[in-house]
């Protein structure tokens, strides 16, 4: 029944013209910031935090937070009114040509961006703008939420592939046949993951991105879609990076994860508001004898240098 209730509610969305659909953005967003009380509050605790903000503050950018992510779901709904024709008029793209010169190289491209913006929007445009797209994703708790991003996400022309299962055997297929691989990279990354600051505090991050680009010798092209003051977007290129194999593979995997997790703090830390602070980014706590094991070989690392 839910699927079915959103499915409604967005063939409703696509009958509005777009600015009356980002009002109705804005006052879910109002009314999830009223009854959400447990992300809000979250989300105001992490945010003084690592912020180092006052809770007026903090309370103050949870508002607009939640304004955008009012925004961000009316736009989800409304993507079957998005085509290549018309993307264009909602979102820019930024340095577009840093991906093509990525791929010309033939090892695929491994696209880094987080849940800022309208992430989801990122994907359908950069797919209408030519790029071959798939994207590794962590499935939603609710399958029909899944379901129904997941056809969205292929009605524009992404693959798909889900995190933590024999998918993705597909995804290391995707970069071998010079396809670009998308990862959300600032996710709670479980007991698996490596202890990075994230944001001011150690937090377990996924190495995904950088194992990818290691085996297939990918470039690294990080990504961020912002919203813009008139509510439309830009979708920022940055410039490519490549991973640095200097013959100790983990030492190398975590010094690469550190540029990525440091490049998404510093976009979150310009653009607040646009993150999705109430996410359990913090939630693996931190394992201190693998951050000892961790110290020690980055000593024995230097001492080789």
């Amino acid at each position: 029944m839910q699927y079915w209730f959103f499915k409604a509610l967005s063939r409703f969305l696509c009958l509005l013209p777009y600015g009356l659909v980002l009002s109705t953005g804005r006052i879910l967003g109002k009314l999830y910031y009223y009854i959400a009380a447990k992300q809000r509050n979250r989300a105001t605790r992490q945010m003084m935090r690592s912020l180092n903000i006052s809770k007026v503050e903090a309370d103050s950018l949870a508002r607009k937070m939640f304004d955008n992510i009012g925004k961000n779901f009316v736009e989800i709904l409304r993507t079957p009114k998005l085509t290549k024709d018309n993307y264009q008029d909602f979102i820019t793209i930024n340095h577009l040509e840093r991906f093509e010169d990525a791929l010309a190289k033939g090892h695929g491209v491994v696209l880094l961006t987080a849940h800022i913006g309208n992430w989801e929007w990122l994907g359908a445009a950069l797919a209408y703008a030519g790029l071959p797209l798939s994207s590794v994703i962590k499935r939603q708790p609710n399958d029909q939420h899944t379901r129904l991003l997941n056809e969205y996400r292929e009605m524009v022309g992404m693959e798909i592939f889900s995190r933590g299962t024999t998918e993705l055997v597909g995804a290391a297929k995707a970069l071998k046949k010079g396809r670009v691989l998308a990862f959300l990279a600032d996710q709670d990354a479980g007991p698996g993951g490596a202890f990075i600051d994230f944001l001011g505090i150690p937090a377990s991050t996924p190495l995904g991105p950088a194992v990818f680009a290691k085996r297939f010798k990918s470039p690294i092209v990080p990504v961020f879609m912002l919203r813009d003051k008139d509510g439309k977007h830009i979708a920022q290129v940055h410039e490519p990076f490549y991973f640095n194999d200097t013959g100790n593979e983990e030492q190398d995997l975590y010094n690469i994860t550190v540029k990525m997790t440091n490049l998404i703090e510093s976009v979150i830390r310009e653009n607040p508001s646009q993150w999705m602070w109430f996410q359990k980014r913090w939630n693996t706590p931190l394992n201190e004898e693998k951050q000892a094991g961790k110290h020690h070989a980055k000593k024995g690392a230097g001492k080789h240098e």
